[in-house]
């Protein structure tokens, strides 16, 4: 990470070694063994050894990180507490800590403890009084069917065809994540062009899906057959067309087009007539953008509620133009503006 540019990250998604600190082999009731974690890369001597060296990799994360940068760490009890206090030591700011929940958790074999049924994931922007970072809350929204998106996800762990093999027929990574947690990670913190950082890239589940949304990725990994397998697996991945990874926006994020704008732009003429859907008041349009009834003049919006004898009007919704024999909201005249504005 060192010899990355400063500041040149949008996201990182760090899936960093969890110190598992296995004192031997696990076993079954049946006494066959557990394909459990117990590589040389999650083998720590110390607490203080491990926490040197998540101190380390955050450090050199924080300074590629642009100014409007986030950062996603996944772990489990045995480290993520750890994590987040350095995290915080860094001066990295907890948006919110994720509880994946698993649907198909490994259990616990030898009913001593809770099956671990889950893992945390802790969501923090580069600086305590960032502004801007990138949360797509209404696309979590629509991937949520209108509800919002709720801190703990249930989502299975990588089992059956998405899980990767070796050339023994073995995992190809004890540790593989589910692309759908990478898919809500990246669609929910990411748009499309974004570049995103794994720094313990494994066999590439992160570039993955980040091929597949349209984002572009960087996946460091000192070993290299994952390395091998990570490649092969991206490889295959077919990016989506850019109309179809777009995400739901919210009001607030369209640019702002004042009616005026409307009627310079000839989409509606000055003395064009405006109704409520019922046709029971209507206004007149001006050249400058005001609507004028029998009583007053001002704003869509004023005249609106005017009308109405409210105190508040959508003036987009609610006044209607007829074309082609209908009435239709003013609103689909912004839309286009709009839509032309994002073009170019």
């Amino acid at each position: 990470m060192n010899s990355l540019p400063e500041k040149s990250v949008d996201l990182i998604f760090a899936d960093p070694p969890y110190n598992l600190q296995l004192g031997g082999d696990l076993t079954r009731p049946d006494q066959s063994k557990v394909d459990a974690v117990n590589d040389e890369w999650d083998k720590f001597e110390s607490f203080e050894v491990y926490d040197r060296f998540t101190r380390d990799w955050l450090k050199a994360a924080r300074r590629v990180l642009k100014d409007t940068g986030a950062i996603w760490v996944i772990g489990s009890y045995h480290n993520i507490f750890r994590v987040g206090a350095t995290l915080q030591d860094l001066g990295f700011w907890i948006m919110n800590d994720v509880v994946w929940r698993k649907s198909n958790p490994m259990p616990n074999f030898r009913g001593t403890r809770f099956t671990n049924a889950h893992e945390t994931l802790i969501w923090a922007t580069r600086d305590a009084d960032q502004k801007k970072y990138t949360f797509n809350y209404d696309a979590m929204k629509a991937l949520n069917d209108d509800l919002q998106m709720r801190s703990d996800w249930v989502l299975p762990i990588c089992t059956g065809g998405e899980r990767l093999k070796d050339e023994d027929g073995g995992k190809a990574h004890p540790t593989q994540k589910p692309e759908a947690l990478l898919h809500r990670v990246l669609l929910a913190t990411t748009n499309p062009g974004d570049t995103v950082l794994d720094p313990f890239f494994g066999t590439g589940t992160t570039g993955a899906v980040a091929k597949k949304l349209g984002r572009k990725f960087i996946g460091i990994e000192r070993d290299e057959r994952y390395l091998k397998v990570a490649r092969q697996r991206i490889a295959r991945i077919i990016p989506g067309a850019a109309e179809d990874l777009k995400v739901t926006t919210s009001k607030k994020a369209e640019p702002r087009v004042p009616f005026g704008v409307i009627v310079e732009r000839g989409l509606l003429e000055p003395g064009a007539v405006l109704t409520d859907p019922s046709r029971r008041h209507a206004a007149r349009v001006r050249a400058d953008g005001s609507i004028v009834c029998r009583d007053a003049t001002g704003s869509i919006h004023k005249i609106g509620a005017h009308v109405q004898g409210l105190d508040a009007c959508n003036g987009w919704t609610y006044w209607h133009f007829k074309t082609d024999g209908k009435l239709k909201p003013i609103d689909i005249l912004r839309q286009k503006v709009r839509a032309e504005m994002g073009e170019g």
